[in-house]
């Protein structure tokens, strides 16, 4: 670590503001990573305060106690505590409190405080607590607690100055390290209300227009109707927004394909650049666009707070098919990919409950699905209204999701009905205020899941492209041939024997070749799909829907589009269920029953939409 560098712990309660606090501190220089040897997740940042000197930020996952229950507050306590392994313990920790919630957060604040290093304690969303009339007498608590105490506005420029200027100061005095025992724990709570009684002004616990909302939106009806609507209009807006930013760019990918093969001469060379990087990365590429859309709703959902309240909504539901409230922010998160979805259950802290999570949570409809998605009902599904208002390649997805969450819940009851548990399983969380998203946070969270998409794009992604190049386009078709040269190809071999595995499917050689690269990146099937048809030049002159509109019934389509929305989830997948739960038989379990679920419901569709095409 270079000289002047000052290592800073965030920290703090869930729903405290401290990763809008990480953002407005270090903007777009950040990175993330995993923990070494576990999958809990890292967000480092830098910036340079006014005196020139570098503050290295680490946002710390959230966490109510260091009474440990989780992996990630367990990682939590030991970063704190200077006793993670290759983790330098911080130099100065910041933790940072909801000043409309104080009673619940100063516990944790006290907590960090007997630890016996730097603290200081950021008072965060001021602007909220003096809008709710919430008056908080900063200089005696400041007194009491004997650690400095700065007020912070995390969603507004310069909201963080008066923070800025104390860190890049001397650091504070270490308050004395204290015993960390069940006695003085128990303490705690007497030591939070003396603080409240002395400092804090609260008018009323609750915000008015929270209890408002929530007499709405947590009701056991209108609630539950509220969050249905809610995700049939995002699906919506997912494919009318998203459907053209896409087509946009696969036009301008074979605009580019086109010229690039009127200039490059015959050859390999040639036939790699038109019909693996363009024909098949760009294909993929070209529904990034859908995919912001996706998490450009799930961000301003998440930020806004509506999303613990839907957890709390459904949790009576979720209980009754073998699950727990806590189940649904992994389960929603598995929408974007099924890893962090996996990773999230952490914070269940039921074995039975974390481990019933983890093996329904592929099923939910990640992001990678998308371009599968996208590709066959942009090809085989009409562009007309539904009752006048709904456009119906809109509905076909939704239905898609709702079908990814109506498997979860059946394999949840079945799994409850297997493992039979007579415990309680009580959802205790918190629901933080409703406030309007930040649009520097949306962006930030966009340009990372965009990031990690172009990362997967050009490297997994594009070395498979490569490869289905490369196996599409050799051997040579022998002396004498009659047939498509592809036909005579490692590819056309391979393809034909799974032919026989997939053909009660409705799934032709070419369909069935693709599902072996989607094991390692489910987006690498649209790109597969397109190298062949190019290296075949069934793509050309319409593209690669044309194409499979001409050699794939609609039957077939719709048998595949079920088949991904329950097929075996990747290899990377596969590796953090192994991870998360120490056990190989989880992972032969959880492939083993996707696999037969998507091969039944694949052939019922096959063979039910035949009956009426």
């Amino acid at each position: 670590m270079s000289a002047g560098t000052l290592r800073i712990a965030l920290v703090g309660n869930p729903n405290c503001g401290k990763t809008a606090l990480f953002n407005q501190l270090t903007g777009g220089r950040q990175k993330v990573a995993n923990y070494a040897g576990v999958t809990v997740e890292r967000k480092e940042g830098r910036f340079t305060a006014p005196s020139g000197r570098v503050l290295q930020v680490l946002d710390l996952p959230g966490t109510y106690s260091f009474d440990a229950a989780s992996p990630d507050e367990q990682i939590t306590r030991d970063v704190l505590e200077g006793n993670y392994p290759g983790e330098a313990a911080p130099d100065l920790i910041i933790c940072v409190a909801d000043a409309t919630n104080l009673r619940l957060h100063l516990r944790f604040v006290l907590e960090v405080k007997r630890l016996g290093r730097p603290v200081v304690l950021a008072l965060n969303m001021m602007d909220a607590a003096r809008h709710r009339g919430i008056t908080i007498d900063v200089p005696q608590l400041q007194r009491r607690l004997g650690i400095p105490v700065v007020e912070t506005i995390a969603v507004k420029r310069g909201g963080t100055r008066a923070l800025v200027e104390r860190v890049d100061g001397e650091l504070p005095d270490a308050p004395p390290a204290l015993p960390d025992d069940p006695a003085s724990r128990a303490s705690l709570h007497d030591e939070v209300r003396q603080l409240m009684a002395a400092t804090v002004s609260m008018p009323r616990a609750t915000a008015v227009v929270d209890d408002m909302l929530d007499r709405w939106v947590l009701h056991p009806v209108f609630g539950v109707l509220t969050l249905a609507v809610v995700m049939f209009l995002v699906f919506q807006a997912v494919y009318a927004s998203g459907k053209p930013m896409s087509d946009l760019i696969g036009n301008g990918f074979a605009w580019l394909g086109q010229h690039t093969a009127a200039v490059l001469p015959a050859g390999p060379v040639h036939d790699l650049v038109v019909s693996g990087i363009f024909g098949g990365l760009g294909t993929v590429l070209g529904f990034l666009p859908v995919i912001l859309v996706l998490f450009f709703f799930i961000l301003m959902l998440e930020e806004s707070g509506y999303l613990p309240r839907a957890a709390f909504l459904l949790d009576r539901l979720m209980v009754s098919v073998g699950l727990t409230g806590r189940s649904f922010i992994p389960l929603l998160s598995s929408f974007a990919c099924a890893i962090p979805g996996i990773m999230g259950t952490r914070s269940i802290t039921d074995p039975r409950d974390r481990l019933a999570t983890i093996l329904v949570a592929p099923l939910m409809t990640c992001s990678a699905r998308l371009p599968v998605y996208a590709l066959l009902i942009g090809a085989f599904i009409p562009a007309r209204r539904v009752l006048g208002i709904f456009n119906l390649q809109g509905v076909v997805l939704f239905a898609l999701y709702v079908a990814g969450i109506a498997g979860a819940m059946t394999v949840g009851w079945v799994i409850k009905r297997i493992r039979r548990d007579k415990s309680e399983h009580a959802l205790l969380m918190e629901l933080p205020s409703y406030r309007l998203p930040r649009a520097r946070d949306v962006a930030i969270g966009l340009y990372e899941r965009g990031a990690i998409f172009l990362k997967r794009l050009t490297g997994v992604i594009l070395a498979l492209t490569v490869l289905m190049w490369f196996i599409s386009t050799f051997p040579a078709p022998p002396a004498g041939a009659t047939g498509p040269a592809i036909n005579y190809s490692f590819a056309g071999y391979v393809g034909r024997f799974l032919q026989h595995l997939f053909a009660p499917l409705g799934f032709n050689w070419q369909i069935s070749l693709s599902l072996i690269p989607a094991f390692a990146a489910r987006e690498t099937a649209v790109a597969t799909l397109a190298t062949v048809y190019a290296v075949s030049g069934d793509a050309q002159g319409g593209g690669l829907a044309h194409a499979l509109t001409s050699n794939f019934p609609l039957a077939s389509a719709l048998s595949l589009l079920v088949w991904f929305a329950f097929a075996p989830q990747c290899m990377s997948t596969l590796a953090v269920i192994r991870r998360e739960t120490q056990s190989w038989r989880n992972v032969v379990i959880s492939f083993s029953y996707m696999f037969a679920v998507a091969y039944a419901a694949s052939f019922i569709t096959y063979q039910v939409a035949r009956l009426f095409s």
